[in-house]
């Protein structure tokens, strides 16, 4: 073994393998440095350096207004050095301005990278935010974070977040979206570019036209090198989905969120939405959640004086599995609605631990230990249910939400499900989405993002 030291050539002698070790950690240092490089860019320069990045890289966007578009075409990190393209100073975030015929952030066969702290201004043009291109074979192990998205309400096709290719292992995290046709859209219309295994956490998606997420129901998955053929979920957590305003009505309506079917034989079959810690609110013309497939709805807010709240129910194919658990429910009409294709359904549906106001409580299901009263009884358990969010306060108020813990039939053992919508740990005698009584020691129900828990 060979190691140069300041020009000698040693092959042993007195220190020679403590020179060998200081050496050789020196050339690792030096070639993770090499590997990790910081690349400060500006509106006109950044397009080609764009091209050069490999695992590890961070292009560092300056302040200013980028006009040409985020191209991630071809780009692939490594599993422990993504590819990071982000803000140089998250305090002064670039502003990519849409241009007519390009999607702002267009991604093609492209994983592990890692996009943050910007502004995509659609200008109302009829563009999408970000989107995984329809001809790419595949995009995963993506994380879209921190973005402020706007203006891309041209009509109700638009998207802020898409997907239209096989999808994996993306992270959707900390995003606003703002007035879009569609907040976000995974999947495609036909049950093809399947979305897999995500995370959509921490988003605030507020007065879209339609959803404001769909995930699309799914065909036989494809055979891709690397996309998961065991079961696997998809997380939807701690994210505020409102459509107070903007929305379509008539037929072109739509419930704040749907998920759709998984595969109904192969590979995806099993897999599961983990649907928790969420705050729903308002829809004039629709519900605030509507799915069918694998489904745990847990430890959620979901607040609509203007219609259903939860309906699920048969679209593309029928609900299968399905645990509805320790959610807060108002709601004008109904509040809980389970029902498949006749009487003839395969899978169980459980509706348990609930606190729901409204007029009709609860339909359908094996119901188990939920309080239900009417809308407006809601002031006699809720410290103040009929404010607007912002004001609004859904904590329990002593001595109402409470049953007996040794009645409780089901143990759901999904993710988090010990934690209240708050992120305390749950003690399961208290009935919805929250664990304890008397004054709210977590966050106010607002339109805003809710805090890390």
């Amino acid at each position: 073994m060979f190691v140069t030291l300041g020009g000698a050539v040693t092959t042993g002698g007195s220190g020679y393998w403590e020179r060998v070790w200081i050496g050789l950690v020196a050339l690792f240092f030096c070639s993770a440095i090499a590997q990790a490089r910081v690349i400060e860019v500006n509106p006109s320069n950044y397009r080609p350096l764009l091209r050069q990045l490999t695992g590890g890289d961070t292009l560092a966007l300056l302040p200013g207004r980028y006009q040409r578009g985020l191209p991630i075409h071809h780009l692939r990190g490594e599993p422990n050095k993504p590819i990071t393209i982000s803000a140089a100073d998250p305090e002064t975030p670039p502003v990519f301005l849409a241009r007519r015929g390009h999607h702002t952030v267009g991604i093609i066969n492209s994983a592990y990278v890692t996009i943050r702290d910007l502004v995509l201004d659609g200008q109302g043009l009829p563009v999408d935010g970000v989107r995984a291109e329809g001809q790419s074979d595949w995009a995963h192990d993506i994380t879209i974070e921190n973005l402020l998205i706007r203006g891309h309400g041209h009509d109700q096709q638009r998207s802020g977040i898409s997907t239209k290719c096989p999808a994996w292992n993306w992270v959707v995290r900390d995003n606003i979206i703002l007035g879009a046709g569609t907040g976000m859209y995974f999947g495609n219309s036909d049950g093809s570019d399947p979305f897999v295994s995500g995370v959509i956490e921490g988003n605030f998606i507020a007065d879209t036209i339609g959803y404001n997420l769909q995930i699309k129901h799914q065909n036989r998955r494809p055979r891709i090198p690397n996309m998961p053929t065991e079961p696997t979920v998809t997380i939807i957590r701690h994210n505020v989905f409102s459509k107070e305003r903007g929305g379509s009505s008539g037929p072109l309506a739509r419930p704040n969120v749907l998920v759709g079917h998984w595969p109904l034989t192969g590979p995806g079959f099993d897999d599961t939405y983990l649907v928790y810690g969420n705050f729903f609110y308002q829809n004039p013309d629709g519900a605030l959640f509507q799915g069918e497939g694998n489904i745990a709805l847990y430890n959620n807010v979901l607040v609509n004086r203007l219609g259903n709240a939860v309906r699920i129910r048969p679209h593309n194919d029928v609900p299968r599995n399905i645990d509805i658990f320790s959610n807060t429910v108002l709601s004008a009409t109904v509040g809980i609605s389970v029902r498949s294709r006749g009487e003839d359904q395969k899978d169980t549906h459980w509706i348990f631990s609930n606190a729901v106001f409204a007029p009709t409580p609860i339909v359908g299901g094996a119901q188990i230990d939920n309080i239900t009263d009417n809308i407006g009884a809601a002031v006699e358990y809720l410290t103040q249910p009929m404010a607007r969010a912002g004001k609004m306060d859904l904590f329990p108020k002593p001595n109402t939400l409470e049953a007996n813990e040794s009645a409780r039939q089901r143990r759901p053992t999904f993710l988090d499900a010990e934690r209240d919508f708050n992120g305390r740990k749950r003690e399961w005698r208290y009935r919805g989405a929250y664990s304890g009584a008397g004054r709210n020691p977590g966050w106010s129900l607002a339109l805003e993002r809710k805090p890390h828990i």
